[in-house]
């Protein structure tokens, strides 16, 4: 019999019983209950009822005087259909609202997995298309997009691409607006890529957000096909892990998505509900089809605890039956970064860099140079020092921000 194992964080008193607290669970989420049943009630139920698969006890002290205990249940895969809104309903559903519990890992049978995409490009698809295979990425996002039109847009996205990042994206609270629709963007922003790839021959890909009612997203998505769209940027959060799948999986919509963390951290900051960052924006991203994973570095402007970051990264590159996500560690990045960010990250993540891109004296295309110097310097282990006293876009950078220590 398939199942389905949920791995839980329980903050309970010292005196808990938390054998009794989990046969609860097991049971709560499935049959309902099981001692007062008679015989032939629990013969026709057995392959319904779920069970304690291991309790870790008191495995380290919370807050307050409380404690913390790993449960993990297993869940019979009978019990619900093919799709991550059972699946959450199931293991999580009423019991999200059942006290301090956090759902911090799902391990799905080889038969589930079969029904959830994965990443159609993911991170070899992504290199393919940018013809780089041996450092990390770098994205930069627009800045101050609020009330600008498309001229100003375009001299941004122009500006970025010369200073050779791989990747720009729009901002995630970029939305339709008659300053600068959706389609515009995309053809304008095609244009003037064409245009600096013919100047620099280097590639850049432009992610445009996909937004709007969900019912519309898909010929939304579809139309940014049909124009030549690079990717697609989405606040997978806003709308639901379930909604990213059906894009990923339509095949008329081939385009890599970029899945944003926007409101993923009222469902993972807490260390007592909701879920884990690595579950959330590591597994879940990757199983529903996500090509790239952002979400905060562990040294920048919102930065996660470094073990979190890092659990994220690896939810999108270790080993699994489905391609690998690209991580994308995010937010006050700049080029000081770069030496931490390959030590912690390797090779095969994204760098995203807002401020650190717009922010640097020389301008945009400056703050790229500088990024790509530093990468550089970094894959071939040289003198950072060195590399500035050559490259006076990093030196720029580096007096500006200054390096963070590895």
């Amino acid at each position: 019999m398939s199942e389905l194992l949920a791995t839980y964080v329980l903050t309970h008193r010292e005196d808990e019983q938390i054998n009794r607290k989990a046969e609860q669970i097991a049971l709560g989420l499935t049959v309902g209950s099981w001692t007062d049943l008679p015989q032939l009630k629990k013969e026709q139920l057995q392959k319904h009822k779920g069970r304690v698969e291991k309790i870790s006890e008191k495995v380290a002290p919370a807050e307050n005087g409380l404690y913390q205990s790993v449960v993990t249940i297993a869940y019979p895969e009978v019990n619900f259909s093919a799709d991550l809104p059972a699946v959450f309903t199931t293991i999580f559903g009423k019991l999200s609202l059942d006290g301090k519990v956090k759902l911090v890992d799902i391990e799905f049978s080889e038969g589930f997995k079969k029904s959830l995409p994965g990443p159609v490009f993911g991170i070899d698809g992504i290199r393919k298309k940018l013809d780089v295979f041996d450092r990390p990425l770098l994205m930069s996002i627009f800045k101050g997009v609020i009330g600008r039109d498309m001229a100003d847009l375009k001299e941004q996205l122009r500006l970025q691409a010369l200073g050779g990042v791989d990747f720009i994206k729009d901002d995630e609270i970029l939305f339709e607006s008659p300053l600068a629709p959706f389609e515009e963007r995309i053809k304008e922003g095609k244009q003037i890529l064409k245009e600096t790839y013919e100047e620099t021959g280097h590639r850049t890909l432009y992610a445009v957000n996909l937004t709007g009612r969900t019912f519309d997203l898909k010929d939304r998505a579809r139309k940014a096909a049909e124009l030549g769209a690079d990717a697609l940027l989405f606040n997978v959060f806003a709308y639901g892990l379930d909604v990213m799948q059906s894009l990923a999986e339509d095949p008329d919509i081939p385009l890599p998505i970029m899945a944003h963390p926007a409101v993923s951290g009222a469902l993972t900051s807490s260390s007592e509900y909701g879920f884990s960052h690595s579950l959330l924006l590591g597994k879940l991203n990757r199983y529903a089809g996500a090509d790239l994973s952002l979400f905060p570095s562990p040294y920048g402007s919102v930065a996660l605890p470094k073990k979190d970051a890092l659990g994220i990264y690896e939810a999108c590159v270790k080993e699994d039956t489905v391609q690998k996500t690209f991580p994308v560690p995010s937010a006050g990045i700049h080029p000081g970064m770069v030496p931490v960010l390959i030590k912690d990250f390797g090779l095969d993540h994204v760098i995203n860099a807002g401020g650190g891109i717009h922010g640097h004296p020389r301008g945009a295309i400056g703050g790229g140079k500088a990024f790509r110097s530093i990468i550089d310097a970094v894959i071939r282990e040289e003198s950072i020092e060195d590399k500035a006293a050559s490259c006076q876009d990093l030196k720029a950078a580096l007096d500006l921000w200054g390096r963070v220590a590895e």
